[in-house]
C-alpha cells in the first residue's frame, strides 16, 4: 500500500492499480466520507496541506484545509452534499483559498466528484495549488501599474513611492521597500517604503543602513539576489528578528542596478512561509531593471537642470570673487603710488599686506579651478610618500592662527606625537587649510574649533576629525554637499564669499588616497567633517 494513501474500498487488483495512480499522482488528491472524515490522502495532499497522513486520516476535512472564517459556511456545504444535493462544489472546477497546516492561506483550484461505496457516499477531490500562476498574473499587472507610474511620475520620489504602492498592493506583500545608494554619504537610504494598511513596523522600520547591512545593504554589497526563507532564523541580522517579531517570515532583495552601476536595492517582505522561487526573482528583477534604468535616466535629467542653474549661479560668483580681490588691489596700488612721498615705514607696510592678502585669494581660486580642470580630466596628481599627518594638521594650524584669533575663535588640537601614513603631504595639507578654513569662515565670532586625529592599529586606519559650532548645513542639503559649485543656504544667506570647489576638490584628494570623507552627526550648531584614512596603500 503507498504512503500516506488508504483505499476508499477494497476490490480487487483493478482497484489497487487506482490506488498506486493516485498515490503518485502529482495533484493533491483527498477522499471524506458524508460525515467530512477524510478516509483517503495522497502523498501529493500532505506536500499541498502540510499534514502527514497520520494526522490528516479520520480528521474532519473542514477542520484541516478550510480556512477558520469561513468553516461554518463549510459545514453547511458539507450537509447540503450529505443529503445528496449538489451543493455548491460537486462536479466543477472551483478556485478557492484553502488553509495550511502552518495556518496560512493559500488559493487552490479543486474538482469534487461522489462516489456510491458499499459503506456509503465517498467524495473525491484533486486539487493544486495556484499560488504561482495568480503571482505571475498579478505581476502582470504590477508591471503595468509601475510602467503608468513611472509615466506619470514627476520627480524621482513621487517614482519610487509608486513602485513600491503597486508592488506591495498588487503581489500582497505586507511590506516593500526601495533603497537608492547615497554615493557621497556611503549609506543606503530608503527612498520609498509601502506598509500594509493597519500593520505596525515598530524598531523595523529604518531608513537608513550601510552597505553590507541588513537584506538592503547585503543585495547592494553583493550585487546580486538574496532570498531570507525564515526571518526568524536569520540569526546574524538583527532587523530579520525585528521583522520576525511583527509577523513577517520571508524575504526577498534584488539588486537595482544598470550595466555594471549599482544604484540601490528593492526589498519585499512576506508574512507567509514560501520556497525561493526562480519565476518570482527573475519577475522582481525585471522590475528593478526597469525602475533602475528609470531612475539613472531621471537623476541625468535633474543633474543636468541643477547644472544649469548652478553654472549661471557660479559664473556670478566667480565673477564677483574675482573682481572684488582685483579691485582691491587696484585701487590699493593705485593710493600706494599716490601717496608713496607721503607714507612712513607701518603705512607702506599696510598698504602692501592688503595687496599681499588678495593676490593670495586670487591664487587660491586659481589653484582650485585649475585643480578641478584637473579632476575633471582625470589628473589630480597624488605624489605618496611616508608622511606624518600630525605634522602636516599643525603646519596648516599655525598658518590659520592668526584669522582664528581675529575673531576670537578657540582652536582646540589633540594629537599623537606622531601619526605615519603612505600619502601625499602637499595634497594632505590642502586638505587641512581647505576644512580648517572653512570651518574659521563659517564659524561666527566666540565660536570654537576642535581638530583630532587617532590611530586605529588594528584596522590599520587613521581618523581624522575637523570640528566646529558653525552655521552648520540643513539636513536636507547634505546630499548635495560635494557636488561642484554647490553652496549651502546658510552660506548665501549670510553673503560669506566661496566658490563651492573646496570640498569637491578635498573628497578628491582623500579618495586618490583610498579614503573617505562624510558629514558626520554633529551635537548642536556647526559641522564636523570626518575623514578615513589607510595608513599603507592598498
Amino acid at each position: 500500500m503507498p504512503s500516506g494513501f488508504v483505499p476508499a474500498s477494497s476490490a480487487g487488483s483493478g482497484q489497487h492499480k487506482s490506488e498506486a495512480v493516485l498515490a503518485a499522482a502529482l495533484e493533491a488528491y483527498f477522499a471524506f466520507d458524508g460525515a467530512g472524515r477524510v478516509v483517503a490522502w495522497n502523498p501529493a495532499a500532505e506536500k499541498t496541506f502540510g499534514y502527514p497522513w497520520a494526522q490528516a486520516r479520520g480528521r474532519s476535512i473542514e477542520e484541516l484545509i478550510v480556512p477558520p472564517e469561513v468553516r461554518d459556511a463549510g459545514r453547511a456545504e458539507l450537509a447540503a452534499l450529505a443529503s445528496g444535493e449538489p451543493g455548491q462544489t460537486l462536479d466543477r472546477r472551483l478556485q478557492w483559498v484553502a488553509a495550511h497546516a502552518d495556518g496560512h492561506p493559500f488559493p487552490i483550484e479543486m474538482t469534487l466528484t461522489a462516489t456510491d461505496e458499499p459503506g456509503g457516499r465517498l467524495f473525491h477531490a484533486f486539487a493544486h495549488d495556484i499560488t504561482t500562476a495568480q503571482r505571475a498574473s498579478r505581476f502582470t499587472a504590477v508591471e503595468a501599474a509601475v510602467a503608468r507610474g513611472l509615466a506619470e511620475a514627476d520627480s524621482s520620489a513621487t517614482a519610487a513611492a509608486r513602485v513600491v504602492e503597486a508592488l506591495g498592493v498588487k503581489m500582497d506583500w505586507p511590506v516593500t521597500e526601495l533603497w537608492l545608494a547615497d554615493d557621497d554619504r556611503q549609506l543606503l537610504t530608503c527612498a520609498a517604503r509601502h506598509v500594509q494598511p493597519g500593520r505596525r513596523l515598530r524598531n523595523f522600520a529604518l531608513d537608513q543602513l550601510e552597505p553590507g547591512v541588513e537584506l538592503p545593504g547585503r543585495v547592494y554589497a553583493d550585487a546580486r539576489p538574496l532570498w531570507i526563507p525564515d526571518l526568524s532564523a536569520d540569526s546574524g541580522s538583527i532587523r530579520s528578528r525585528a521583522a520576525a517579531r511583527i509577523g513577517l517570515r520571508v524575504a526577498v532583495g534584488v539588486p537595482l542596478f544598470t550595466g555594471r552601476h549599482m544604484l540601490g536595492a528593492l526589498c519585499v517582505y512576506g508574512d507567509r512561509a514560501e520556497d525561493p522561487e526562480d519565476t518570482l526573482l527573475s519577475l522582481l528583477s525585471g522590475l528593478a531593471a526597469q525602475v533602475g534604468q528609470y531612475v539613472e535616466r531621471r537623476r541625468a535629467e535633474e543633474l543636468a537642470i541643477e547644472l544649469a542653474r548652478t553654472k549661471d549661479e557660479f559664473l556670478a560668483m566667480v565673477t564677483h570673487e574675482l573682481r572684488n580681490p582685483l579691485a582691491v588691489i587696484t585701487g590699493t596700488a593705485a593710493l600706494f603710488t599716490d601717496e608713496l612721498d607721503d607714507l612712513n615705514r607701518d603705512e607702506e607696510r599696510q598698504y602692501l599686506q592688503i595687496i599681499t592678502r588678495n593676490a593670495e585669494r586670487l591664487s587660491i581660486m586659481a589653484e582650485d579651478l585649475l585643480d578641478l580642470a584637473r579632476l575633471e580630466s582625470g589628473h589630480l596628481a597624488v605624489d605618496a610618500t611616508t608622511t606624518d599627518l600630525c605634522a602636516v594638521i599643525e603646519q596648516a594650524v599655525q598658518a590659520a592662527a592668526a584669522l582664528a584669533e581675529d575673531k576670537q575663535l578657540t582652536l582646540a588640537v589633540h594629537l599623537p606625537e606622531r601619526l605615519e601614513l603612505y600619502a601625499d603631504p602637499h595634497r594632505l595639507r590642502q586638505v587641512a587649510d581647505n576644512l580648517i578654513g572653512n570651518a574659521i569662515k563659517y564659524t561666527p565670532a566666540g565660536g570654537a574649533i576642535t581638530i583630532t586625529a587617532t590611530a586605529d592599529d588594528t584596522k590599520q586606519r587613521i581618523s581624522w576629525t575637523v570640528a566646529d559650532t558653525g552655521i552648520g548645513i540643513p539636513a536636507t542639503e547634505r546630499p548635495r554637499l560635494f557636488r561642484r559649485f554647490y553652496r549651502a543656504s546658510t552660506a548665501l544667506e549670510r553673503r560669506i564669499p566661496g566658490t563651492g570647489l573646496g570640498l569637491v576638490i578635498t573628497r578628491a584628494i582623500i579618495e586618490r588616497h583610498h579614503g573617505t570623507i562624510t558629514l558626520a552627526d554633529h551635537p548642536g550648531p556647526g559641522t564636523t567633517f570626518a575623514i578615513d584614512l589607510p595608513v599603507k596603500p592598498p
